[in-house]
């Protein structure tokens, strides 16, 4: 720290070892998806995980979930087909049917339409590998601050988490946003470049054009602390849900499926 200012450490690189780092407990997976929306991040994972080949679990795919939001949104499939094509990596396009309530929130109704589509997706024990990184851990907590919401939402995303029969894999989140761009420019890749994504209407942008940037000019670090503070919620969040579950298995009443009255009261 120098003059209440704290220094940004030197950034790592990001390579294609990462990948087959962050997917070694996976040994017996059959096939690993990258969800590839044709943006930058999800470019560089799927670039990343093509290079890993042979190294990888299982076969890779990918899979473009094409929400039918924007008026370009078929042009990006088809960029996205031809990226997949000169990588040699199978894609599936899904086209999402997203409908709303009135008062119900866009991003939050297409976000639940992505994952239960992944779920679907997935066999028995495969990966699908998503492109969040650093960065968007960082937003993700401010969000859920900003929210007012427990340790659960403080953990922001996890790094893995179930669904449906196979596995969600975020293997990006200890790699910012930058080490991507250098990585981009490196292996002269082509990206999509989202409109809706420079809009300040949405809270996530807001925070990624107006806040962060500015509490980098005085912490250089903030996403990387803001991404570590998340982990150490999880991790409490972890510890937390273990003790309860160990708790419950001694209040069970006399009638299956009932608590036991006495026992809680002793807790």
């Amino acid at each position: 720290m120098r003059g209440g200012k704290t220094l940004a450490s030197p950034m790592r690189p990001f390579r294609p070892e990462h990948l087959i780092a962050a997917l070694a407990p996976f040994s017996g997976a059959p096939r690993v998806w990258v969800a590839f929306s044709g943006g930058l991040d999800s470019t560089c994972l799927l670039r990343a995980a093509a290079a890993a080949l042979g190294r990888l679990p299982g076969k890779l795919h990918a899979v473009h979930l094409d929400h039918g939001l924007h008026p370009e949104s078929a042009r990006w499939a088809e960029h996205c087909l031809g990226v997949c094509e000169a990588l040699g990596v199978p894609l599936r396009i899904d086209r999402l049917a997203i409908s709303r309530a009135p008062g119900e929130s866009l991003e939050a109704v297409a976000r639940e339409a992505r994952y239960a589509a992944l779920a679907a997706l997935l066999g028995p024990g495969e990966l699908v590998l998503t492109a969040q990184h650093q960065d968007d851990q960082a937003e993700t907590l401010l969000l859920a601050l900003l929210r007012g919401s427990g340790i659960e939402g403080l953990a922001s995303m996890r790094p893995v988490s179930k669904l449906g029969p196979g596995w969600l894999l975020r293997p990006l989140l200890d790699v910012p946003r930058a080490a991507l761009e250098v990585y981009a420019r490196e292996e002269g890749l082509t990206w999509i470049e989202d409109p809706s994504n420079v809009s300040l209407a949405f809270d996530r942008n807001f925070l990624r054009r107006r806040a962060l940037p500015l509490l980098r000019t005085r912490w250089p670090s903030a996403s990387a602390t803001l991404a570590r503070s998340a982990a150490h919620c999880a991790e409490a969040a972890d510890l937390i849900e273990a003790q309860a579950a160990g708790a419950l298995t001694g209040l069970g009443g006399a009638r299956p499926g009932s608590l036991s009255i006495a026992a809680l009261r002793l807790l």
